[in-house]
């Protein structure tokens, strides 16, 4: 191939063969290349790890504050934990931990009688009903008074 002027305009079809006759893999598309291009400088990396670390902390103590409420609580937890995998390789490993623990919890409810089953949906619709009770009556609602009212 015979060298082409750079000045002439064609430093794009320069750019383009020489990319093409390279050992380096592509540029990754999409988030992950967005991404990548921002760690590509220190300044980069270290923001998108501050701003990654405060957006992924703010959801899993979200989350965690939800838990005992009905709701999305553990939903957001392991959203958090997946937000800060992306830079953190010690959530990376939390939230394995946690798909492992959970898949082998459920396996072992897969595994029980139906009288196991309901005694499990019993404790945990009972200990949301308290929950959910002590809720209302921090924020001064009584809900046995509220229901003897009705009856």
């Amino acid at each position: 191939m015979p060298i082409q002027n750079s000045d002439t305009g064609e430093a794009d079809v320069i750019k383009d063969a020489a990319a093409g006759r390279s050992d380096m893999p592509g540029r990754r598309g999409g988030i992950h290349g967005w991404l990548d291009g921002i760690r590509a400088t220190r300044t980069g990396a270290v923001t998108l790890k501050i701003v990654i670390g405060v957006i992924g902390t703010i959801m899993v103590v979200g989350g965690l504050i939800m838990v005992p409420f009905p709701g999305p609580g553990w939903l957001v937890v392991f959203a958090g934990l997946a937000v800060l995998a992306t830079e953190f390789h010690w959530a990376h490993k939390l939230l394995e931990f946690g798909k492992r623990t959970l898949h082998a919890w459920t396996q072992w409810y897969k595994r029980q009688g139906w009288t196991v089953r309901v005694v499990v949906l019993v404790v945990t619709v009972a200990a949301a009903g308290v929950i959910v009770y002590f809720g209302l009556l921090t924020v001064g609602v009584d809900a046995i008074e509220v229901a003897q009212r009705f009856v």
